[in-house]
């Protein structure tokens, strides 16, 4: 019998069919340009395009779109025929090397961050050779840089791509320096754990909220949440793991590892982790992946919430990033390792680790966050905004050991002759349980970024990551070139790693990062704390900042003051959003509601008279009480929302919004959440908490 994934990867034009389809020439100039070696000439595009048609027309493909991934956070795309008129009228099939390469998409109306004028239409999209087309929907994607008329990138890839490089650099000089002179190149290896709702589309179809800004912006608890655990790693429903099913046939098709699927700890939420692989197209598949949930639910009655907070009360979404650095030969450059000079490299790396996430703390804060993720940073489900690094006991002590000059505790009945090196070689995979508050964790191999929002792209979060790695790196090779021996290189790596631990291990903390007494020793500590994505955007203004991304060549002053721009107007336009959809739903829905109910219980007073129970008069009391106060709240948002929009720019109005907007936007949820808990079914139509959370 044929096994359900014998058509892994058929809709995509891999490696393995490009040596099939193209002369041994063109393949072999094709993987040097990969590698970064040469650039395609016009001859050698024309014959990967011409396999690339045929290729695709033989699956029935009749359109090809440079698929691309513009400044609002997700992708798009915009479709072209490969039939065009022939010299005689006939209609003929033609894809050039040209067409492949670039293409020419209406850049006006994406956000630039005043990088062109809204009256200028021209843009570019480029292809990116590292990242492979697929077929989407029955058409052929090609995965592609987005870039303006006068070359600034108008898209997250280019920056990702150039910081990949700049990581390769710093991260391949220091292996070099250890002895290892085989290693050309190294790459981020990248796993993207996606965790998600599904609710009954129903429902969701009813809850304009949910429609509009992806969360609800009202909703009294359920009389029943997520304290049982019931729903944790449970029997998935048969609806969903039809979901399910159909999700994993997509994904193998695209070539994409789903490995883990389960129920997640809330109620309808599930998560689904592929296995790793480099991060530029990593990046891409769980775009491709986000698309397939969402498309997939609506096949299956269901809608698919992405949003890191849909319900008040339980835990939101995130989107765990587990990140490596891998050699060219396949070496894990966060792996302990069981030799001397791994070991001591494996050391270098996790200083400098240490060093770049406690140089750039508010950066990597930024990176990974919205006006989603604000609702969940910090809410006892997700790390805290205040960063830091779990290494797991075993390790911790094994540097600060170092560190303070004496020998490591968890090494002294294994290793006689204690050296701070050498002990490394007897670090455990799994050195230490994990730690679920940390925001950046260290599990073995590989750092696990837990901030990202479930929404979010990881390309910017892996840029930053990637940026101060290298410059962390390109620091401590600096001071190792020109020793001559290798001896001498490992003593003064060590010496190197002594001084980090010393100067940055306030960023070092292994305790419950969800404690109030944490909150109050990262003061302690000099850590920042930014409360709001707002507030942290303003990082990219520091001058450190932008010579970080300059220096490397990742971007430009310009593209940076762009990028700063984009997401303040982004956080300012979701937020206003949300703001008129409450104000819409108050008005239209939960007003009328009120009053059709208070109208009701007014007539049982009338015609019960004397014999009126004293529930009637209460509740007439009560809802008359939040009918007045809720109109109230409705206007004070308003005049609030209106007062904050009067700010000179847009960080002010940002600003304005959350700590005074979002707080009369949560006055107002209150007292719908009141009225909520009491509303007759008859009268109150929104689908409530168990209805959605609670359907499948």
């Amino acid at each position: 019998m044929e096994m359900p994934f014998a058509d892994f990867g058929c809709l995509v034009f891999s490696e393995r069919e490009m040596a099939d389809r193209l002369p041994r020439p063109v393949y072999q100039s094709w993987k040097k340009t990969v590698a970064n070696e040469s650039t395609l000439d016009r001859p050698t595009a024309d014959a990967i395009a011409h396999a690339m048609k045929r290729w695709a027309m033989e699956k029935g493909v009749t359109h090809f779109t440079h698929w691309f991934q513009p400044m609002t956070g997700g992708t798009a795309e915009k479709h072209d025929s490969f039939i065009e008129p022939g010299p005689n009228g006939e209609p003929i099939s033609r894809f050039s090397g040209k067409m492949l390469i670039k293409g020419e998409p209406d850049a006006s109306s994406f956000p630039s961050g005043g990088l062109r004028a809204t009256f200028e239409a021209r843009g570019y999209t480029y292809w990116d050779v590292t990242s492979p087309v697929f077929i989407r929907d029955n058409i052929l994607c090609i995965p592609t840089v987005f870039v303006s008329y006068t070359g600034e990138a108008l898209d997250r890839k280019e920056p990702l791509i150039k910081s990949i490089g700049a990581l390769s650099k710093a991260a391949t000089r220091v292996v070099n320096i250890f002895g290892d002179k085989d290693v050309r190149s190294c790459n981020i290896s990248v796993g993207l754990e996606q965790e998600y709702f599904l609710i009954d589309r129903t429902y969701f179809e009813k809850r304009l909220d949910l429609k509009l800004t992806g969360r609800t912006l009202f909703g009294a608890p359920a009389p029943k949440r997520q304290e049982l655990d019931d729903h944790y790693f449970g029997s998935i429903p048969v609806r969903v793991s039809e979901f399910m099913k159909e999700v994993n046939q997509e994904l193998w098709r695209l070539g994409i590892y789903a490995k883990t699927e389960h129920n997640e700890v809330a109620p309808c939420q599930f998560e689904l982790a592929p296995i790793f692989t480099n991060g530029n197209i990593a990046a891409d598949q769980n775009q491709i992946t986000m698309d397939i949930l969402r498309k997939t639910a609506q096949k299956h009655g269901l809608a698919c919430l992405l949003h890191e907070k849909p319900f008040d009360g339980i835990n939101g979404s995130g989107k765990h990033d587990n990140y490596s650095i891998i050699t060219d030969d396949g070496q894990n450059l966060f792996a302990p390792g069981d030799k001397p000079a791994e070991n001591i490299r494996f050391l270098v790396f996790m200083c400098a680790f240490i060093k770049a996430v406690d140089t750039y703390p508010v950066l990597v804060r930024m990176s990974a966050s919205d006006a989603g993720n604000d609702h969940r940073l910090g809410a006892n489900e997700a790390p805290p905004a205040i960063i830091s690094i779990y290494l797991g006991s075993y390790i911790e002590d094994i540097l600060y050991s170092l560190y303070q000059g004496h020998e490591s505790q968890k090494g002294k009945n294994e290793i006689k002759d204690f050296s701070p090196v050498t002990t490394l070689s007897y670090i455990p995979h799994d050195n230490t349980d994990r730690n679920r508050t940390s925001p950046l964790a260290f599990t073995g191999n590989k750092f696990e970024f837990r901030m990202l929002g479930s929404s979010m792209s990881s390309s910017f979060a892996n840029t930053v990551l990637n940026a101060i790695m290298a410059e962390s790196l390109n620091e401590i090779a600096d001071q190792l070139e020109g020793i001559k021996y290798l001896q001498d290189i490992r003593e003064k790596a060590v010496d190197i790693c002594r001084n980090i631990v010393h100067d940055h291990k306030r960023i070092l903390f292994s305790g419950d990062g969800y404690s109030s007494e944490w909150v109050k020793e990262a003061e302690r500590r000099g850590l920042p704390s930014v409360k709001s994505f707002i507030e942290s955007v303003q990082v990219l203004n520091d001058p450190q900042v932008v010579r970080l991304f300059t220096s490397l060549d990742i971007y430009s002053e310009k593209e940076l003051s762009a990028n700063r721009t984009i997401l303040e107007e982004r956080y300012e336009k979701k937020m206003v959003i949300e703001v008129r959809t409450l104000l819409e739903m108050s008005r239209k829905d939960i007003l009328p509601a009120m009053s059709a109910e208070l109208n009701f219980y007014a007539k049982t007073l009338a015609s019960a008279g004397d014999l009126t129970p004293k529930f009637v008069k209460e509740r007439l009391s009560t809802l008359s009480g939040l009918i007045d106060a809720t109109d109230k709240a409705c206007a004070a948002l308003e005049k609030g929302w209106q007062k904050a929009m009067k700010a000179p720019d847009t960080f002010s109005k940002g600003k304005n919004i959350y700590y005074t907007v979002a707080p009369l936007m949560l006055e107002l949820r209150k007292l719908i959440d009141r009225y909520e808990m009491i509303a007759s079914r008859e009268f109150y139509h929104l689908p409530m908490y168990e209805d959605m959370l609670f359907s499948l």
